[in-house]
């Protein structure tokens, strides 16, 4: 036997429900009527919709503290665009979409030093020596033609400021040590260092009158200047065997002398080039003695007339000063001068040392 469909069945054939079904107000409010579409709610004109109220942003724009659809955070170059060389993104900035304005990690210095000069054209990086914190040494320069090696760092100052290093054995047992000078520039960033090479016989047998064999060193540990003293007496009795300090720069060619002058009262050098051509004099006091007081070498021209630097012995404090043969010292040349004629007065600076106040009671 056949059912019958009962969704097929009129609306007539249902028994009544009774009174009261279905209500009068069917269907109940916000309800669609029964066979009419709902309408669009996304048809509505934007005056239909209720105010957000204050604090909510306007329709179609991004709420604030968000970029602009299409332009990059402040701070941040715009998309398709590189970087400038060691840009860092502003702190707490907007990031953006990963990868949109750098690579992850928000490292956005270019690979592999991208942007550098290849070669190293800015000259070797600042290298730690041991003790000394790279912020110290005085940053390379660039390098100059027929300049040698390392004595770029002339180029840029007109003052130098030489350092010994106290040492402790000696100024306890008063047994000589290799003197260590440490040499910086008016902002006290350490520009070479000073070595002095020699054996315990000759430095404890000759004192200050000693040969010697000075290395100086840069930041990147290039020895860039060698300074040599022959044996040779200083009396003003024995003018023929004065002094000589022979200047190296770089190691092995000659830059110059400082020659002493005989003299029968006055400290006085003369700095030649590497032909021994006379370029400056060098003039100290009658009684080099630094007694509360800096003492002072004049560098002049040849005819004496004109003062072009000094080379200063400073005064340390009475304790350092008695106690110790550890030296201060100021340097002062023209800027424009010859660096390797900037390297000879140098040398003069450590003659001067060794002559004048290397000998302590």
């Amino acid at each position: 036997m056949e059912m019958n469909d009962q969704n097929t069945k009129p609306a007539s054939d249902y028994p009544n429900p009774g009174p009261g079904y279905p209500p009068a107000n069917y269907p109940g409010p916000g309800y669609p009527t029964p066979g009419v579409p709902a309408p669009d709610q996304n048809s509505k004109p934007a005056s239909e919709y209720p105010n957000p109220g204050p604090g909510y942003p306007t329709p179609g724009y991004p709420a604030p503290g968000y970029p602009t659809p299409g332009y990059p955070a402040p701070g941040y170059p715009a998309p398709g665009t590189q970087p400038p060389y060691g840009y860092q993104p502003p702190p707490g900035a907007y990031q953006g979409q990963p990868g949109a304005y750098g690579p992850p990690g928000g490292t956005y210095g270019p690979p592999g030093g991208a942007y550098g000069p290849p070669g190293g054209a800015y000259g070797p990086p600042v290298q730690n020596q041991p003790g000394v914190p790279a912020s110290a040494w005085m940053p390379a320069p660039p390098a100059i033609p027929n300049c040698p090696p390392g004595l770029e760092y002339l180029s840029q100052v007109d003052q130098l400021l030489v350092h010994q290093q106290v040492e402790l054995l000696e100024a306890f047992t008063g047994f000589e040590t290799n003197n260590k000078y440490e040499i910086k520039n008016t902002l006290g960033q350490r520009v070479y260092f000073a070595a002095e090479e020699n054996d315990c016989c000759t430095r404890n047998c000759c004192g200050a009158a000693r040969s010697f064999a000075m290395t100086i060193v840069d930041n990147m540990g290039r020895e860039v200047i060698k300074l040599i003293r022959p044996y040779r007496c200083s009396s003003c009795c024995f003018p023929c065997c004065l002094q000589k300090l022979e200047v190296q720069a770089p190691p092995g060619v000659i830059a110059g002398y400082v020659k002493q002058n005989w003299h029968p009262c006055l400290p006085k050098f003369s700095i030649l080039n590497e032909n021994e051509e006379e370029i400056f004099k060098i003039k100290g006091p009658c009684i080099p003695c630094s007694c509360f007081s800096d003492v002072n070498f004049e560098l002049t021209s040849l005819d004496g007339t004109s003062q072009v630097g000094r080379i200063s012995k400073q005064w340390t404090g009475l304790v350092k000063e008695t106690f110790t043969d550890a030296d201060n010292f100021g340097v002062q040349f023209p800027m424009d001068l010859d660096v390797k004629m900037k390297a000879v007065v140098l040398g003069a600076c450590f003659l001067i040392d060794f002559m004048f106040f290397e000998n302590k009671n």
